[in-house]
């Protein structure tokens, strides 16, 4: 990184960060090991939370009645900068970092697989670089830190923008762990919709008087029939998959209660909706079949992901400045063997930085950042903190989350997003150009949450399955705190 003719704020938040590369790395690595689903973070938020009130943010928790989401704030006046991220991990991924084949850390237990523990710590630490300037070089505005629960789930965000959160903000800046140093603008993730379908029946014995029962299981499987025979018609970029949350107790009962979730998925947010809408009508009849009762309970809905080209162009300049990682020869030798161990190519770890090319191809993932972005220009800051091509949501996507090549690429990260924030802070210009190509992005698309305007989040969701592993768990926490100097 040549920086000869850098603005000293923006010298300074990239020494701050390389400075504090084990403060980085102590936040990435204790989230890794807390491992926790979402809607239960609440050692991960605590740490966050922690770390940022003790730099002088003022910290609001448990925000739109989400217990591990918070709003951490600095300065005052326009511009209004938002940064958030998710900090959630995945069921039956616990995977030990720095293996190339898979090893649990705790037996069936929860763990991270994607890096959303590197996330948090590219958050939080690009957060205070930027804190730090602003003290130091007098730069006027407000910093807004969102910790945001359950994105595995799809859920936090939509609720943060339905009750005003991101009212005030001028622009926001995501940040997401991959294989390159890179930054797009267009549509990048589909919309979503995801619900419960719980069927409701009369138990009997299912042998000696099954004919006295309505068979709420059955509602479960004929409403999957009924989905796989509507995908003939779906177009080509929808989607839905399901899982079986309760089919029963035991089979010589014949089930009352059995409870199927859903998620539907297409390029835009009517799209979306259209599918759920075939699911719900899918779901009667399976209900009339069977002469059960269907509840629907909607978990969350999203909008597709939609990042910003005045900001993507912000980014990218950081991301030039900065620069790709310098990898040694053992962390290359490692991506590549993890590579060949999940049949991917192997090519190792990138050396460049991606350039930006145009508008992105969408997606069929989601992101529950994808309200936010119709809400306020979003850009998005992704950073090279794992292992080029390898599977996420598969144990080869832990692998390397709390390696070097983790805490470079945080690094990168963290001064990437700092950096961005600096631009945005002492160029006016930036702002406006951010706000001038979202509206031409956006056209005349009104953004309404999908979400019901009385929706209560769901805080119990994993709360069972983390209480089971938590214990086991702890014996893996890191003692050390993260201390920035």
């Amino acid at each position: 990184m040549a920086e000869s003719n850098l603005a000293p704020e923006k010298s300074f938040v990239f020494d701050f960060v390389e400075r504090n590369a084990e403060a980085v790395a102590t936040i990435g690595d204790s989230v890794f090991y807390f491992g926790e689903l979402g809607m239960q973070e609440v050692e991960s938020a605590k740490l966050m939370t922690e770390t940022l009130e003790k730099e002088g943010f003022s910290v609001e928790r448990g925000i739109s009645g989400f217990p591990t989401g918070f709003c951490a704030t600095f300065g005052s006046g326009a511009p209004v900068i938002a940064m958030h991220t998710e900090y959630d991990a995945n069921p039956n991924n616990s995977q030990a970092s720095g293996e190339t084949e898979q090893k649990n850390i705790t037996a069936y237990g929860p763990g991270h697989c994607e890096g959303h523990n590197c996330n948090a710590a590219v958050m939080v630490s690009g957060a205070i670089a930027a804190k730090r300037a602003m003290e130091n070089f007098g730069l006027k505005g407000t910093l807004k830190v969102f910790g945001a629960p359950g994105e595995e789930q799809l859920i936090s965000r939509p609720y943060y923008v339905r009750d005003g959160w991101f009212d005030d903000v001028d622009v926001a800046l995501h940040d997401h762990i991959g294989g390159d140093m890179s930054t797009v603008y267009g549509l990048t993730h589909a919309a979503a919709v995801s619900a419960y379908f719980t069927f409701r029946g009369e138990t009997a014995h299912a042998s000696t008087a099954p004919w006295r029962a309505r068979d709420a299981l059955d509602g479960v499987v004929l409403m999957d029939m009924g989905m796989a025979q509507f995908r003939e018609h779906m177009e080509p970029d929808m989607r839905a998959h399901r899982v079986i949350k309760d089919g029963g107790d035991q089979p010589n009962t014949i089930p009352a209660k059995a409870t199927v979730w859903w998620t539907f998925r297409a390029p835009t947010a009517e799209g979306a909706r259209k599918v759920f809408e075939q699911g719900k009508k899918i779901a009667e009849g399976a209900a009339m079949m069977t002469n059960t009762e269907i509840e629907i309970e909607v978990m969350s809905a999203v909008w597709p992901v939609r990042t910003n080209q005045g900001l993507a162009e912000v980014i990218q300049g950081n991301l030039d400045l900065v620069g790709v990682p310098e990898w040694t020869d053992d962390e290359q030798a490692f991506a590549e063997k993890l590579q060949i161990a999940a049949d991917v190519t192997p090519e190792g770890l990138k050396t460049e930085v991606k350039p930006l090319l145009g508008p992105t191809a969408q997606r069929a993932p989601s992101n529950d950042c994808g309200d936010v972005s119709w809400k306020v220009p979003m850009g998005r800051v992704g950073f090279p903190g794992n292992v080029p091509n390898v599977p996420f949501h598969h144990w080869a996507g832990g692998a390397a989350l709390a390696t070097t090549i983790a805490h470079k690429g945080s690094v990168a990260g963290a001064k990437t997003l700092a950096g961005t924030v600096v631009d945005l802070l002492s160029n006016p210009a930036l702002v406006k150009r951010a706000k001038e190509t979202f509206a031409a992005e956006i056209g005349d698309v009104v953004y309404k949450p999908l979400i019901p305007a009385d929706q209560k989040p769901p805080v119990d969701l994993n709360r069972e399955m983390m209480e089971t592993f938590r214990k086991p768990m702890r014996e893996h926490y890191i003692k050390e705190k993260p201390e920035f100097v």
